[in-house]
């Protein structure tokens, strides 16, 4: 996913995964680390400024990487729905990976995808475990380690909220099953978005088997929203 407008970066003007970490675009990182892993399609999702985007990733990637516009853009949920067209014969495993989250190793991310497949999930969520989880969504787990809910901090009870371990946004889904539960979220909140975290009340429903996998270093998790947070990133990856 990389759409967003980023509106508390320095320059509003430019696309928000175009600001460089280790002298690369945020979204440069996040596409090489899908063509690491081997992904067999890699659709990355455009919206505000896409033009600079999509002239850069032509020329370091070239038809390795599709393209799909979200216009406008109304949530992480409405841009996943963006990527159906596309992936319409498609029958495997979705990495959803976010274009402003450039540090993710290749070692999480593929243990995040085995254990989607040997934990014969439907869906598997990335986390990570933090000493201060203040404004992070809340991982619940059954007593067997799989998912039970997610729960946002503000709607936390507060036994829930001394829970250290976060979402971090990033998921592997059936692809069949990820599409067919993005027709059943509607925006019904204070920002009329799309919400890609609301797909799994349709798994719980359904009882589908949802795993955790645990990141090892929890600043590969950090999404980059903020100036202040693109120089912490930038003098992480140094």
């Amino acid at each position: 996913m990389a759409a967003g407008k980023g509106t508390r970066m320095s320059n509003p003007d430019m696309a928000k995964v175009m600001f460089a970490v280790n002298g690369k675009p945020m979204v440069e990182h996040v596409v090489d680390l899908a063509l690491r892993l081997d992904a067999s399609r890699v659709v990355v999702v455009v919206g505000w400024q896409k033009d600079s985007v999509l002239r850069h990733l032509a020329k370091e990637f070239g038809s390795k990487v599709e393209c799909v516009e979200q216009n406008p853009q109304l949530g992480t949920g409405h841009a996943v729905m963006q990527a159906e067209k596309a992936l319409s014969n498609f029958d495997g495993d979705v990495l959803v990976l976010s274009g402003d989250v450039p540090m993710m190793s290749f070692e999480s991310a593929n243990s995040l995808i085995e254990l989607h497949r040997t934990s014969d999930a439907r869906a598997t969520v990335l986390t990570a475990v933090l000493d201060d989880a203040t404004g992070y969504g809340r991982i619940l787990r059954n007593t067997d380690g799989t998912v039970l809910g997610i729960v946002e901090h503000k709607d936390a009870a507060e036994e829930q909220r001394e829970i250290k371990e976060i979402n971090s946004g990033i998921y592997v889904f059936d692809a069949k099953l990820l599409f067919e539960s993005l027709k059943h979220i509607t925006p019904t909140n204070a920002q009329k978005e799309y919400y890609l975290t609301d797909v799994f009340y349709y798994f719980w429903l359904h009882q589908f088997k949802v795993s955790a996998s645990v990141a090892k270093n929890p600043l590969e998790i950090q999404g980059i929203n903020t100036v202040a947070q693109l120089d912490a990133a930038r003098a992480a990856m140094k």
